[in-house]
């Protein structure tokens, strides 16, 4: 009872300071502030232990496989589906890394520490393991975790460097430790098998994925994995020309297939070479600075739950247009059109991120830190 009264009062303080808070700073990208934190706090902070409605993909095998999401993962049931709640979770971590003394950080602190036990963890990773579920959350959800994972090390070093350690951020790091080992060894598993990457603008795609799993790879020095992503990474997509930007969106997208290839590999290329395999795969984008060329897209119904998701795409196409600018040469020709394009998605996604609507409150929030944040681009 105490921590639900905690968090509705950090709702309606986060609701006082976006009113008071200066909205162009976060909407047009100049800076993101301890508001717009506490804003995004509190909308993970209000689904990461919220179990109901809740879309579950659970494979069964008897009757015994019956039981509610908070049995069956009970880190991870809340936020309407598995993989939200894992980067609402993840979102908490970047959250207090970024502003470790918000008024949001008591229950951060707390919400992460119910969550993230080691029984809880293990829990988790008996159910990854079981028989019959080998694609599950795969490749998103995993892929997620693994994120979670990295903040939760970053967190842990970051801490470890002030004179007085925090013990939080090392503790749950070790408590995921089987479930991110499990993730890991799943995808390892998979890739060299998948043939053809998933082009879906949907959880399926293979490109997004491999982003968020490259950055992991790196940050943890696993070099084997980095080589097989690398190799992979090639592999689907360096051959690639003249990408079909105009059929883009699908009625349903989160992530843009063509904006999202070409982001994970800036990953793989040096500058000079991506900047030349951005010339034939998206020849579309102007190098006069001229536009409109990729326009944010209109949600008709934010309260309907796949209508929701174009939302989630001006975010992540916002991001990822960032990440595509940041590794081009200075001076290289398309920078304007790109810097233009970002700043349009940024202000569209950013607006849309207001909690109203359960559909896209439960995820958005994330999408935004990641933007934000400016997490997966090295400065």
């Amino acid at each position: 009872m105490i921590r639900h009264i905690l968090l509705l009062m950090l709702m309606v303080n986060a609701a006082g300071a976006q009113d008071r808070a200066p909205r162009h700073n976060v909407e047009s990208g100049h800076a993101f502030d301890s508001a717009a934190a506490q804003r995004f706090a509190a909308l993970a902070l209000a689904c990461v232990h919220k179990e109901y409605p809740n879309k579950i993909s659970h494979s069964m095998l008897s009757d015994a496989d019956v039981a509610p999401p908070r049995k069956l993962t009970p880190a991870f049931y809340g936020c309407y589906d598995w993989h939200s709640s894992v980067h609402g979770h993840w979102l908490l971590v970047r959250l207090l890394r970024t502003y470790p003394d918000a008024p949001f950080a008591a229950a951060a602190r707390t919400a992460l520490a119910e969550s993230l036990t080691s029984a809880n963890l293990a829990q988790e990773a008996a159910y990854l393991n079981a028989e019959g579920r080998a694609s599950f959350e795969r490749p998103y959800g995993l892929a997620w975790l693994l994120q979670l994972g990295q903040e939760l090390r970053e967190w842990e070093k970051t801490s470890g460097a002030r004179d007085s350690a925090d013990p939080l951020p090392a503790q749950l790091a070790a408590n995921l430790r089987p479930l991110e080992q499990a993730a890991a060894g799943r995808l390892k598993t998979r890739l060299p098998k998948l043939s053809y990457p998933v082009r879906s603008g949907e959880h399926s795609q293979t490109a997004f994925a491999l982003g968020l799993m490259i950055d992991y790879a790196r940050a943890t020095d696993d070099r084997g994995f980095v080589d097989l992503l690398l190799r992979k990474a090639r592999d689907y997509y360096q051959k690639d020309e003249n990408c079909p930007l105009a059929y883009e969106p699908s009625g349903e997208d989160f992530l843009s297939p063509c904006l999202a290839e070409a982001d994970v590999m800036r990953r793989v290329l040096t500058p000079e070479d991506f900047a030349g395999w951005l010339r034939g795969f998206m020849p579309q984008i102007p190098t006069d600075g001229a536009g409109p060329w990729l326009e944010p897209v209109v949600v008709t119904d934010p309260s309907d739950p796949k209508l929701a998701h174009l939302d989630g795409l001006n975010l992540s196409r916002a991001w990822m247009l960032e990440g595509i600018a940041s590794h081009l040469p200075a001076g290289d020709p398309r920078l304007a059109a790109l810097h233009a394009s970002a700043a349009a998605h940024r202000e569209a996604g950013l607006a849309s991120v207001t909690g109203a609507h359960y559909e896209g409150g439960h995820w958005l929030g994330s999408f935004a830190v990641y933007l934000t944040t400016r997490r997966g681009i090295n400065h």
